[in-house]
C-alpha cells in the first residue's frame, strides 16, 4: 500500500510581505507539521510603493499585496468604495493551486487570510477553480469594502481553523473574531502574543488536531469532534 502523502496547502502571506519572506517567517510551523504538512508560499500579485512590512520586518524582497483599500495602500478597518485588484489576486491564487498543486487547503496571515476566507466562500459556492478543502486562517478579518460583501452573505460552509492573537495591535482579537463568525462550525484557538503566526504548545495541539480530520487528495474532513479549541 502506498504511503499517504502529507496534505499540502497554499500559503498566503500578508500585506507588506512576499513568499519568501512568508516561508522564512514559518520555518517553526513548518517543522511542527512536518510530516503532517507541507506549505508553499507565492508572491500577491501587486508590488506595495515604499519599504517595510505591515509586521516591522527587515528588507528584501519587494512588499506585495493581495488588494488595494485605495490606490497604493490598505487599511484593513477602512471601508474602501473602490477597492482595487482583488480580481488579479483572486486569479492569481487560482493559478497557484493549478500550477503548483496538487493543494488540499489554504493557509493565511492577516490580508492573506481575508483573501484565503473569500476564496473558502467561492469554493463552498461550487467555484471549480478552487478545489481546497480547508482553511487555516492567522489573524484574518472581514473586508470592509461593500464591494466585498456578497462574500459574506451566507455563512461560509467549508472547515476552517481561526487562530486569534489576544495581543495583536495590527488585526485586533474582535476582527478576527468576526471572520470566524462568517463560517459554518469553526474553529478558533487564541493565543496571548501579537501579529505573528504562534507555534506554541496549544497552538501546535490545534494545527495537527484540525489537520488530522482530512486526508491528502480527498477533499473531505472527518467528523468535527470536540469542538472549538
Amino acid at each position: 500500500m502506498l504511503e499517504e502523502r502529507p496534505l499540502r496547502l497554499l500559503a498566503l502571506h500578508g500585506y507588506r510581505q512576499s513568499g519568501r519572506r512568508f516561508h522564512q517567517r514559518t520555518g517553526a510551523l513548518r517543522k511542527a507539521l512536518r510530516g503532517r504538512a507541507e506549505l508553499v508560499a507565492f508572491d500577491a500579485p501587486h508590488l506595495v510603493p515604499g519599504g517595510g512590512e505591515e509586521d516591522n520586518g527587515d528588507g528584501g524582497d519587494p512588499p506585495r499585496g493581495w488588494w488595494f483599500s485605495r490606490p497604493g495602500a490598505f487599511e484593513a478597518r477602512e471601508a474602501a468604495e473602490e477597492p482595487a485588484g482583488l480580481d488579479e489576486a483572486l486569479r492569481a491564487v487560482a493559478e497557484a493551486l493549478a500550477e503548483l498543486g496538487p493543494f488540499d487547503g489554504l493557509l493565511g496571515f492577516s490580508q492573506g487570510a481575508a483573501l484565503a476566507a473569500m476564496v473558502c466562500a467561492l469554493r463552498a459556492r461550487g467555484d471549480p477553480r478552487f478545489p481546497v478543502a480547508f482553511a487555516v486562517l492567522v489573524a484574518g478579518f472581514v473586508s470592509r469594502s461593500p464591494a466585498h460583501g456578497h462574500f459574506y452573505r451566507e455563512p461560509i460552509a467549508l472547515p476552517t481553523l481561526h487562530v486569534v492573537g489576544e495581543a495583536d495591535a495590527v488585526i485586533a482579537a474582535p476582527l478576527s473574531l468576526e471572520l470566524a463568525r462568517s463560517f459554518v462550525e469553526p474553529v478558533v484557538v487564541t493565543h496571548p502574543g501579537g501579529h505573528f503566526v504562534p507555534v506554541g504548545a496549544p497552538q501546535k495541539k490545534a494545527y495537527l488536531d484540525f489537520l488530522g480530520r482530512f486526508r491528502a487528495g480527498q477533499g473531505q474532513a472527518e467528523p468535527l469532534g470536540a469542538g472549538a479549541v
